[in-house]
């Protein structure tokens, strides 16, 4: 099952926070409300969430602090702040406090959840780049080296191997895209480099065939999935 992007909201309007809740988890996002910048400081400091919504104005500690005070302990987690203050002066404050936007009230729910969207793209893509190396099954892969390694025994793959095994372990146990890869890889998804891209999906299956855990599967119409064990959480 997807794990849900988990956002939290700080919002002292009561009101409106219960609305942003509600549309976010229509949304399908999880959501978290909190009516003060101290209650949502001890929730983010015991969960993990994927983005945080800030009102700048609440009691106990407003938006701007907490805002810099989640930085402290995360420095990457992506901030909105929602505010009735648009001067100039606000937004900048706003963003010199570690904020990736800031929208002025009254705004357009539908907007918002552009926004957010905008920005976790952005922010997935980015970790996406960072990684490197994969752990699936008994298999160790870094795409780096261009080594996939099972147990003691080192096998090196091609620049195409890597980069389509890459997208795989990515999208670890969830569908890549045909189209998506071809284009990615090969940057057109015409027919013969869609066979092109067939070959090296039965030469990656011959080595992942050492662990029989780890399966590239077919998705009708869709794409591929590089399927193995989900290790338990500690």
């Amino acid at each position: 099952m997807e794990q849900k992007t988990k956002i939290l909201v700080c919002e002292d309007d009561e009101n409106l926070g219960m609305l942003l809740r509600e549309y976010l988890r229509i949304k399908n996002y999880d959501v978290d409300l909190f009516p003060d910048g101290e209650l949502g400081f001890k929730a983010f400091s015991r969960e993990k969430y994927d983005l945080c919504i800030l009102d700048v104005m609440m009691p106990k500690k407003d938006g701007f602090t907490l805002a810099q005070d989640i930085r402290a302990l995360n420095n990457s987690v992506p901030i909105i702040f929602l505010s009735a203050k648009s001067l100039k002066e606000d937004v900048l404050e706003g963003f010199r406090s570690g904020a990736d936007d800031y929208m002025t009230k009254p705004f357009n729910m539908e907007e918002l959840i552009f926004r957010i969207e905008a920005i976790l793209k952005r922010t997935n893509s980015q970790k996406e780049r960072a990684q490197t190396s994969f752990e699936f099954g008994k298999f160790t892969f870094d795409a780096k080296c261009k080594e996939l390694v099972f147990e003691d025994e080192i096998m090196h793959l091609t620049t195409k191997e890597t980069d389509l095994l890459m997208l795989l372990a990515r999208n670890g146990n969830n569908v890549l895209e045909r189209n998506y890869a071809l284009k990615t890889i090969w940057i057109d998804d015409n027919y013969f480099n869609a066979r092109s891209m067939d070959v090296y999906i039965t030469k990656l299956r011959k080595k992942l065939q050492k662990d029989p855990t780890v399966q590239i599967l077919n998705v009708h119409g869709k794409g591929y999935k590089l399927i193995y064990p989900e290790k338990e959480q500690d």
